[in-house]
């Protein structure tokens, strides 16, 4: 779909022959059925929610952690014969899902970042928007990356911005126009977790916080970064879970898809 986030809103022809109305649902099946409301199984191990895209505009996405290469690969194939317009996503992976993709996907473009451990397949659809994606510190750079690579599959054009943390606020602040310019602010960090507050106040956008697990002792594995940023006396700040970059993602493409609707 163009700009990765379309609902259509007429009749719609599936690749089993039926067909669905405006509303998603199914001619004569019970009153609320949506076509792949019910799932579509696979292999005995999963059962894939092929209708989310249409439903939220944002498509199933496999979490690839704890599960095999051959499921993920499957899971990729099935999520692209159900949706070929757009590309499919998983996040999570392991290096030899990222190095092998290619040649398991001869016949479609494939995105593999090493850093983020995600993997597209299939072209991405036009970016739209403006999404600045900032860290507070380089180790924070795998999770910025996540969320960076689940926005161009979203179709959300979005930038970058490493290293600007607290300890060297001029970084930050040298920086401003970037941050005032985007539609929305993704700001990913560990330790204490102060970065987004800061963000916070001083852009009018949303800005979204993603602790991260990075840190000594206290910082608990992201606890303490979470509940700094849940704390925060900034408005306009939300949180998401630690190390979420993907859900980052997916709230930022929804701001993006209703400023741009």
């Amino acid at each position: 779909m163009p700009g990765g986030l379309g609902m259509p809103n007429k009749a719609v022809g599936m690749a089993n022959g039926a067909l669905r109305t405006p509303n998603g649902a199914v001619p004569g099946a019970s009153p609320g059925t949506e076509v792949g409301a019910e799932g579509v199984p696979l292999g005995g191990f999963a059962l894939l929610d092929v209708d989310r895209r249409r439903r939220t505009g944002v498509p199933e996405v496999v979490y690839g952690e704890g599960k095999t290469s051959e499921q993920i690969f499957a899971l990729l194939a099935e999520l692209r014969a159900h949706d070929p317009e757009a590309p499919a996503l998983a996040t999570r992976c392991p290096a030899d899902v990222l190095d092998g993709a290619a040649t398991r996907f001869p016949g479609d473009a494939v995105h593999a970042d090493h850093v983020a451990g995600t993997l597209a397949v299939g072209a991405m659809p036009p970016a739209r928007g403006n999404v600045l994606v900032v860290t507070a510190g380089t180790t924070d750079l795998k999770v910025a990356r996540e969320c960076a690579a689940t926005l161009a599959v979203l179709g959300v054009r979005a930038d970058v911005l490493a290293d600007v943390g607290v300890a060297g606020l001029g970084r930050l602040l040298s920086r401003l126009d970037d941050l005032r310019a985007a539609e929305c602010v993704v700001v990913v960090a560990g330790m204490d977790g102060a970065l987004p507050s800061v963000v916070a106040g001083l852009v009018s956008a949303p800005v979204i916080g993603v602790p991260t697990s990075v840190g000594y002792g206290v910082a608990a594995g992201g606890l303490a970064a979470a509940a700094s940023m849940l704390a925060s006396c900034s408005p306009g700040l939300v949180v998401v879970n630690i190390d979420n970059g993907f859900g980052a993602a997916a709230h930022a493409a929804k701001i993006v898809r209703a400023v741009h609707r």
